[in-house]
């Protein structure tokens, strides 16, 4: 029995199982040992499940970014067309007002042309 142990030691991804009651090295059969290769395979797992829980927040954080700049830039076109109508709001108050001030200049007879030399006959 030592040294079916002794070789279980010495290889420790397989386990030996016996057959027969009696130790005959000939009649055992080799299996996997799942146990030792289950850690490993869990390290990878969660090495995949971390790197898959950081591109899953890359993603999230691009995503927030990416919805964010969209309402900025929402919110960027709505300001200039207020900006645009308000603009054109003040040009059409400026031509009313030019009008304004040109009808009454035009009424005026401080802002009329003198003949100069009419005045001085």
């Amino acid at each position: 029995m030592d040294g079916s142990r002794k070789e279980e030691e010495e290889d420790s991804t397989f386990t030996n199982i016996s057959l027969a009651d009696d130790i005959d090295h000939s009649s055992r059969i080799l299996y996997p040992r799942h146990k030792s290769l289950l850690p490993k395979m869990m390290n990878a797992d969660m090495d995949v499940d971390a790197e898959n829980q950081v591109e899953l927040e890359e993603k999230t954080r691009l995503i927030n970014q990416v919805l964010e700049l969209q309402h900025t830039l929402e919110d960027l076109s709505a300001r200039v067309d207020a900006v645009k109508e308000e603009n054109l709001k003040l040009k059409s108050e400026n031509q009313v007002l030019g009008q304004y001030i040109e009808n009454l200049m035009s009424a005026s007879s401080v802002f009329q042309t003198t003949d100069t030399k009419s005045k001085r006959k």
